[in-house]
């Protein structure tokens, strides 16, 4: 049995150290997600899912936002210990991916099969989820790490307005990704006989 795709799920980790030290253009990794992303399996094939990419500046002003609405909420003594995070592991990177759900589409689908309704939203999150997984793994394929972070909705209305992001579109998560500067710890796992039942 082929397990090139399950070698290459074990190769992405979620990754702490990032770094700027990669070989692709801002136009080549944004061309290699924008075709994951499309492939993607979304229901009904909704497509609800946008990305937003942020590099240089862009990709620095989306965590230097993220530390200024941070302090606002976190505990004086505290915000040291935060502030190290967000700049070591997210804002050291090459770039985030800000993704989104557009949510015209789920209240279109919503409207459009009305037997369907409730379950639009939760259909557009397996898609995003799918997108997300399709993206990072690619990223790892080409030796590149990442994170799934989810300061959404501390966020939005301040990336929002300095990204012109539409009013439709729902903040769902911030993918700080770049060089691997180190490599993660071993995984661990559940037991298979909790997480799995097989009948014939």
């Amino acid at each position: 049995m082929k397990e090139d795709l399950l070698n290459l799920m074990k190769q992405r980790r979620t990754i702490y150290t990032l770094g700027k030290d990669v070989n692709f253009s801002e136009a080549e990794l944004n061309q290699l997600i924008t075709d994951v992303v499309k492939e993607a399996p979304s229901a009904f094939n909704s497509q609800t899912t946008r990305v937003v990419f942020t590099y240089g500046q862009a990709h620095e002003k989306v965590w230097d936002m993220t530390l200024a609405e941070l302090k606002k909420v976190t505990p004086a003594e505290a915000f040291g210990n935060t502030e190290a995070k967000v700049n070591g592991a997210f804002k050291a990177g090459f770039g985030t991916m800000l993704w989104y759900t557009d949510m015209d589409k789920v209240k279109e689908l919503e409207e459009g099969f009305p037997l369907y309704a409730e379950n639009f939203y939760d259909w557009s999150e397996q898609h995003i989820g799918n997108a997300q997984f399709a993206a990072w793994t690619a990223l790892a394929e080409n030796g590149l790490g990442a994170s799934l972070q989810h300061y959404n909705p501390l966020i939005d209305e301040a990336v929002k307005a300095e990204f012109d992001i539409p009013d439709n579109w729902r903040l769902r998560g911030e993918m700080p990704f770049g060089s691997v500067e180190s490599t993660p710890d071993d995984k661990d796992y559940i037991d298979d006989g909790i997480r799995f039942k097989s009948f014939n």
